[in-house]
């Protein structure tokens, strides 16, 4: 949204209100003049205030939240846009439907979000990839990291598996992650990294002991990105990115590296599977195997049902279509 804001308007002010835990991610973003951080716990008048002083032309509120609602409501700015809730209703005087068929490659969450910029042009695109800047000095740090642990990008491919979700309802069953490990060993000859940190370490050495001696000795397991910056920064150097659909896989996406998403039952694809093209970027869901198991059933009943239908995700269902990307994008 910022890079589409720029191009039309060189000349604008653009700021951004997030969480402060999200600050790496646009780090050295040139499109961006200003960011305001917050903290949740941190009270809504604050962020009213915050917001109400810098006297904004425009309030685009991406969130729809009751408290994004009223930062928006409040914040004094002719134009106020937002995605259509009750409450957004009463804070804005543009609201948009969630509800939408994407039309081009981006996929429907790019799209939704570029489309809250129609209020201010008519002409904005309907995609554009979100981009990651990395500095030349994270870089050489990362490569240095990766050769303290005895590893050569130039000489050896490597993949970064997102080995856990955001959540354990978005995270793909133990054994059945360890067994892709497993086949992924035995059909490449690369190197895995794991994106955890260490309050992870548990849940991720539940999933390394599960696994075959052969592919514990191709797992960098102590190797991993102390912080946000620096899992950009090794990411960068790997051939792909493969495992659970979240964060990881964007900010991958981001980077420009290859990613194979495995999605959890519960979530609809369409709605994230932004830049899918079937070779670079390419997801799996048990929908796409097993389509009866979600025959007439509603959102709430998927999220209720998620971890039985987790358990009839076996990896045999796509190790084809994986063994197609790893080919493609490793040796």
């Amino acid at each position: 949204m910022f890079e589409a804001l720029r191009k039309k308007y060189p000349r604008a002010e653009l700021h951004y209100l997030v969480y402060r835990h999200t600050l790496p991610v646009l780090r050295n973003n040139p499109h961006i003049d200003k960011v305001i951080a917050f903290r949740r716990e941190e009270h809504f008048f604050y962020l009213v205030n915050a917001v109400r002083l810098q006297k904004y032309d425009a309030v685009i509120d991406v969130q729809a939240t009751p408290l994004t609602a009223l930062v928006t409501g409040f914040s004094g700015a002719t134009t106020r846009v937002s995605y259509e809730k009750w409450y957004t209703k009463l804070a804005c005087n543009h609201v948009f439907s969630r509800s939408m068929q994407a039309e081009t490659e981006a996929g429907a969450a790019i799209e939704k979000r570029l489309r809250l910029l129609s209020p201010l042009a008519p002409d904005f695109p309907k995609n554009l990839k979100p981009k990651i800047y990395l500095q030349n000095r994270e870089k050489r740090q990362a490569l240095e990291m990766l050769q303290e642990h005895g590893l050569n990008p130039q000489e050896q491919d490597l993949l970064m598996i997102s080995i856990l979700g955001s959540s354990q309802q978005k995270t793909y069953p133990p054994m059945f992650m360890a067994r892709l490990l497993d086949w992924i060993v035995q059909h490449t000859n690369t190197t895995l990294l794991l994106n955890y940190i260490p309050a992870q370490e548990n849940d991720v050495m539940a999933i390394y002991n599960l696994c075959e001696k052969e592919t514990q000795e191709r797992i960098a397991i102590d190797l991993y990105g102390k912080n946000l910056r620096e899992f950009l920064a090794l990411t960068s150097y790997c051939k792909a990115l493969i495992g659970n659909e979240g964060g990881g896989v964007n900010m991958a996406k981001a980077l420009d590296i290859p990613t194979f998403a495995i999605f959890s039952p519960e979530l609809q694809k369409a709605n994230w599977n932004v830049f899918e093209d079937g070779t670079n970027n390419v997801s799996v869901h048990l929908r796409d195997y097993r389509p009866e198991l979600f025959q007439n059933k509603i959102q709430k009943e998927l999220k209720a049902e998620n971890m039985r239908l987790y358990r009839e995700f076996k990896p045999e269902l796509f190790q084809e279509k994986l063994l197609e990307f790893c080919q493609n994008h490793a040796s």
